[in-house]
């Protein structure tokens, strides 16, 4: 099929990468220095575009390429708060199709599915206290990342004791540190760390006087959040409205 992609990074050179290698076709580029080629025959003409920008360009990505009919499949995090109600509009009202996720590693839709099934478990345990910690390069902007906060939304629909999340300990990309995971009994920490080059490392911990369980997925690189966007292209194809990874990964 014919892709179009919005941000030209590091993912955007993965994703290429991967889905010239599955037969598919690459029709525009967007990045920063050529926003203008969104009202272009070429990008018009794409099946799908892959976005991965900032939360900040985000909305704006999704309007322009709705504006051509173009379908968006998209990993930015961080533009729900502002913007959800008006995305869920355009996709129903508007005829628009967004397939996005917080994360597309086909790794962490299966530790997601292990996440809800533990938290159902653990409903019925309150002499465990669940934290979480995630760890990503100091390059992301925002904290904590989006697929914490989509693994704590999924934990507190689950435990009746948990009913918001909260940011917990920080450790910024300056070195700096904030925060405290000694929260009130109904919150769920979200400890951030900012360091090196690391791809992403979530862990979900629960605690009791007599032991600890921890679960963790480790990203060893982009490969498969971009492997995860190509295969989310796809699926995208052939659907329309707002889709995620739990329509494409049926766990």
């Amino acid at each position: 099929m014919k892709i179009a992609l919005i941000g030209y990074g590091k993912m955007g050179h993965m994703i290429e990468q991967i889905a010239l290698e599955r037969g598919h076709e690459i029709v525009s580029i967007i990045d920063v220095n050529n926003p203008d080629d969104f009202d272009s025959p070429a990008f018009s003409s794409a099946d799908v575009a892959i976005e991965f920008t900032n939360p900040t360009a985000a909305f704006g990505n999704y309007k322009r390429a709705f504006a051509h009919n173009v379908k968006v499949v998209s990993g930015s995090t961080g533009w729900m708060n502002d913007h959800k109600e008006e995305v869920e509009r355009l996709c129903t009202e508007g005829g628009q199709t967004l397939f996005w996720a917080s994360n597309f590693s086909i790794g962490v839709a299966i530790f997601s599915a292990v996440n809800r099934y533990l938290a159902k478990i653990m409903n019925g345990f309150p002499q465990y206290n669940v934290a979480m910690e995630e760890v990503h390069h100091v390059h992301k902007l925002d904290a904590p990342s989006g697929t914490a906060i989509t693994l704590a939304e999924d934990i507190i629909n689950c435990i009746d004791r948990k009913d918001k999340w909260v940011k917990g300990f920080q450790h910024n990309a300056d070195g700096t540190e904030s925060g405290t995971n000694e929260v009130a009994p109904n919150e769920l920490p979200i400890a951030s760390i900012r360091r090196d080059e690391v791809p992403g490392i979530h862990s979900i911990s629960y605690d009791s006087d007599a032991d600890k369980i921890t679960i963790t997925h480790d990203a060893h690189s982009r490969q498969g959040f971009a492997l995860g966007a190509v295969l989310a292209a796809e699926y995208t194809k052939d659907h329309t409205g707002l889709l995620t990874t739990s329509d494409l990964f049926k766990f």
